[in-house]
């Protein structure tokens, strides 16, 4: 179908007015406070007795030293510390706070009750219906950032929705910047991989957003793993030094599967992440005080047998809830969970480990969810499909959220039952009309008319009715409108860069 020069405003799809979550349903606390309060001693132990390394990175232990701490151990990098001051340190971070987008109206709130979707991350490979699998590249990336700006239920653009191959990895930061920035105006991740590529994000987001305004606002945000067990390498250090001290927010994400980064226990496992990152919280404050700071937990188990990542298991289930409590005592925002699989395609398997990790991540209270769609082969393949299936879901945890249970008069319908008798029905009655529009959540992509009409209108499975979904709503993208001198500037920068950077692939 060919694409129309102009269209109306009743064909063209455009991201949501309502940027994020403001959740009314209480968090699930599984732990009483005996248990919580064990656990929370067990990350104590940690920080006092085993301490958390900070290699690589000569700065880093500067800073640590001017605080008064002294590096201890065989590499002289390990660092350990009162708990007490640890968690002192860990208070001056916000309990929530605004990431501004370019367009004011999808500015995020991330922290307290609030709760932030975005799509997978870092993925070297895509598959799609029609194409299959294959390596990731600068095209598919666009196409799926188009899609993650397009679609209501993701409030946020992440930055690697899936890695663009063919561009050298020196400089491909640079591009998907560019495109975060000019064609979507959601909010977005910087570059982490090397100091200077999050030096990079960092400068790009002043020109976007100007330098006073960012010197008060966070208008970015990088997301970092620690090299669990219990090290933090220079990308993670450097990314804090960049991020934090400008001022802006730092994901900082132990990722431990059990067994084999950690220990096969779930609450030994949830206690070393907070211990690591409530050390890389203390040293973010210590960059800059009052930087925003998002505690994460990337938990899961593992085949003992082959070594394999299992997602949407019991273990990294409670392991959400658990973290989720611990963060909140804590006063940190959190980041957990996702939509995660190890399956290969859009099948049963991605299906109920999706739902089932995706169901505790909400219940958790994640107020920032990366992986919240597309994921697939635990996290090597961004599925288009799996994109538009997932982010389809999140509409319907997002009533349950954000809504609750009405109890106004209008939900209690006594109206209804002075209307219609006994042995009636309300199909037709007054408070039915007044509400079916929005009755009930209704799933883009599910089918749940009869066989005849399924068979009528070709018996397309959810994967197909996903294929077409996206593919429309590409067809019908139109990027968001940008300030042309901010756009040249950016454009003028990333060219400039490039000139710099000589090509590597590695």
């Amino acid at each position: 179908m060919a694409r129309r020069s102009r269209r109306t405003s009743e064909s063209r799809i455009e991201a949501p007015v309502a940027p994020y979550i403001n959740r009314v349903l209480p968090f699930f606390d599984p732990l009483d406070e005996e248990q919580i309060v064990k656990l929370e001693a067990q990350v104590d132990w940690v920080l006092e007795n085993v301490g958390i390394a900070f290699r690589d990175d000569p700065e880093a232990l500067k800073i640590w030293k001017a605080a008064g701490i002294t590096p201890e151990g065989e590499f002289g990098d390990l660092i350990k510390a009162d708990a007490q001051w640890v968690r002192a340190q860990c208070a001056k971070a916000p309990s929530e706070f605004v990431q501004h987008a370019r367009n004011p109206a999808r500015s995020v709130t991330i922290g307290g009750n609030n709760q932030v979707f975005a799509p997978i991350y870092g993925a070297p490979f895509v598959r799609d219906l029609k194409r299959g699998r294959r390596y990731a590249t600068f095209e598919d990336f666009e196409k799926l950032l188009k899609l993650a700006y397009l679609h209501p239920n993701l409030h946020h653009t992440g930055l690697v929705i899936a890695e663009p191959t063919d561009i050298p990895v020196s400089k491909r930061h640079l591009d998907m910047l560019l495109a975060h920035m000019t064609q979507s105006d959601k909010p977005h991740l910087g570059a982490i991989t090397e100091m200077e590529r999050a030096q990079d994000s960092v400068d790009m987001a002043e020109i976007l957003h100007g330098a006073d305004f960012m010197e008060n606002n966070c208008v970015i945000m990088a997301n970092v793993n620690t090299n669990s067990p219990l090290l933090v390498d220079k990308v993670v250090t450097q990314a804090v030094q960049v991020y934090c001290g400008r001022g802006q927010a730092i994901v900082v994400v132990p990722f431990i599967l059990s067994g084999a980064m950690g220990p096969v226990s779930t609450a030994a496992s949830v206690a070393q992440a907070m211990a690591e990152a409530m050390m890389v919280c203390a040293f973010s404050q210590l960059v800059r005080p009052g930087a925003p700071f998002v505690l994460g937990n990337f938990l899961s188990s593992m085949s003992l047998k082959s070594g394999a990542p299992t997602f949407g298991m019991p273990e990294p289930v409670m392991s959400n809830y658990v973290v989720g409590q611990m963060a909140r005592r804590l006063g940190l925002p959190l980041r957990c969970g996702g939509s995660l699989s190890a399956s290969k395609i859009e099948d049963a398997q991605a299906a109920y480990e999706s739902a089932d990790s995706m169901h505790s991540t909400m219940l958790a209270g994640a107020n920032f969810v990366l992986h919240s769609a597309g994921w697939l082969e635990g996290g090597l393949c961004t599925g288009f499909e799996k994109l538009i299936m997932d982010a389809d879901r999140l509409g319907g945890y997002q009533k349950v959220l954000s809504q609750g249970l009405d109890l106004s008069d209008e939900a209690m319908a006594r109206d209804a039952y002075e209307e219609v008798g006994a042995g009636g029905h309300f199909l037709g009655c007054g408070h039915t009309m007044r509400n079916y529009q929005t009755a009930f959540y209704e799933p883009a992509l599910s089918d749940s008319e009869n066989v005849e009409s399924w068979e009528e209108s070709g018996s397309l499975d959810m994967r197909a009715r996903a294929y077409a979904k996206w593919n429309t709503m590409l067809e019908q993208y139109e990027a968001p409108a940008i300030d042309v001198a901010k756009k040249d500037a950016l454009e003028a920068y990333v060219a400039r860069r490039k000139e710099e950077l000589p090509d590597a692939w590695y």
